[in-house]
């Protein structure tokens, strides 16, 4: 890290001296940041996962695991799935609410959500509109309020009958309701929201809107800056899914410190805390790992490809015929590095690689290793690979996986 002198887009940064890092100090840096350099903290475990990264994205989507279960799987290994639902909704630990998407959140985050319910509030509908909604928002209370925690199904049903997206009046009043912040979901029923009044769920001593916008911001783009480590404006309001303006309002009050990242070409802020750490590291162990294509180490594809030169993107909504790397492929990280992907199935008690593509003979080993412990994790007995469009590289997989990923 070096620092220079710089009046190069004062509004954004300022003038004087500002700090300068490399390509390579600022991946290392969101590497650590992200929970993906470094010792994983076992004693913190998921939770600890969750507080660090401040949102854990959910999906719909299911093949070796859903989302939120890859995610702390990636930082901490063979974590129990049970364990893992466990820790996010046992205890009244964490709510699901709206930040980069449906996102599980730590509960302690709950009163810096409080500037997205006013704007529900102030908007006065979602997508939908119900045509009674007094009436039907007052039957979801008064449920909710003598029956405890329901899905929308035991509400009274959350579909009409026709498309996914033609909801009951009772699902509308439900969702309106989790939007403005009096019902919260509490946890995920076989993929169904469970649903509280927040005023039950929610500790007492966050249940409030009581912070203005400014400081729900300036929080919020202050963690997203230290979940990632460094960023530029764009990354800081896309982790919560913000506005640039709004992160111009607050970033001088968050604490981030002005920083040029080489090859970036853009303003960028960096956490005080993770400039320390990379000045203070030595060895540090890498995490071998496939991640989830929702990880927030990646979900932000345009900043995947300016940190990691790795270009990905989610086929699962493509026609099959035009998938380039399959359905779901996965990432594999190993050294710091984005070294190939695999689109991964199951098969009874085999792990299918159905299609993998990796960078050059170097990923081989680190492949065969992140299929083995992904097999292992969700109770795999045997891995097979079914494509590999290199043939050498196959069969140095094939190989490696049959010496048992070592």
């Amino acid at each position: 890290m070096t620092t220079t002198d710089t009046d190069t887009d004062t509004a954004a940064v300022g003038s004087g001296a500002v700090l300068s890092l490399s390509a390579a100090e600022a991946r290392r840096i969101a590497l650590r940041a992200q929970g993906l350099l470094g010792a994983p903290d076992r004693r913190a475990g998921v939770r600890g996962v969750l507080r660090r990264l401040g949102a854990v994205q959910l999906d719909t989507i299911s093949v070796l695991a859903r989302s939120h279960e890859l995610v702390p799987y990636a930082r901490l290994g063979a974590v129990g799935r049970p364990a893992v639902e466990a820790a996010y909704w046992s205890g009244g630990r964490a709510f699901e609410y709206w930040s980069h998407a449906a996102c599980v959140l730590p509960v302690e985050e709950w009163p810096h959500f409080a500037f997205r319910r006013r704007a529900y509030r102030a908007r006065g509908h979602r997508w939908h509109r119900m045509e009674d909604s007094g009436r039907s928002c007052a039957t979801v209370r008064e449920r909710l309020r003598a029956e405890g925690p329901l899905t929308a199904t035991e509400l009274g049903g959350a579909k009409n009958g026709g498309e996914w997206y033609d909801w009951s009046e009772t699902k509308i009043a439900v969702e309106w309701l989790l939007d403005t912040g009096e019902v919260v979901c509490t946890e995920r029923r076989g993929w169904k929201r469970v649903y509280d009044l927040a005023e039950r769920a929610v500790p007492g001593e966050l249940h409030h809107d009581d912070l203005d916008d400014h400081e729900c911001l300036r929080r919020l783009v202050a963690q997203a800056g230290a979940a990632m480590g460094v960023a530029t404006r764009a990354d800081l309001a896309d982790y919560h899914r913000l506005k640039g303006g709004q992160v111009d309002a607050v970033v001088a009050g968050t604490g981030l410190v002005p920083v040029e990242v080489e090859g970036w070409g853009r303003p960028a802020w960096a956490d005080p805390a993770a400039l320390e750490a990379e000045s203070a590291a030595r060895r540090e162990r890498h995490r071998t790992t496939l991640l989830s294509p929702f990880d927030s180490l990646i979900w932000d594809r345009r900043r995947t490809e300016r940190i990691f030169g790795f270009t990905h993107r989610l086929e699962a909504y493509v026609p099959r015929a035009r998938r380039i790397h399959g359905y779901f492929a996965m990432p594999l990280l190993a050294g710091g590095r984005l070294l190939g992907r695999v689109d991964p199935a199951r098969e009874g008690r085999t792990l299918v690689a159905r299609q993998v593509s990796m960078a050059g003979r170097g990923a081989v080993e680190p492949m065969a290793r992140a299929l083995w412990e992904a097999a292992d994790w969700v109770g795999c007995e045997a891995v097979r690979v079914e494509r590999c469009e290199d043939p050498e590289s196959a069969a140095a997989l094939t190989a490696a996986l049959a010496r048992g990923g070592v």
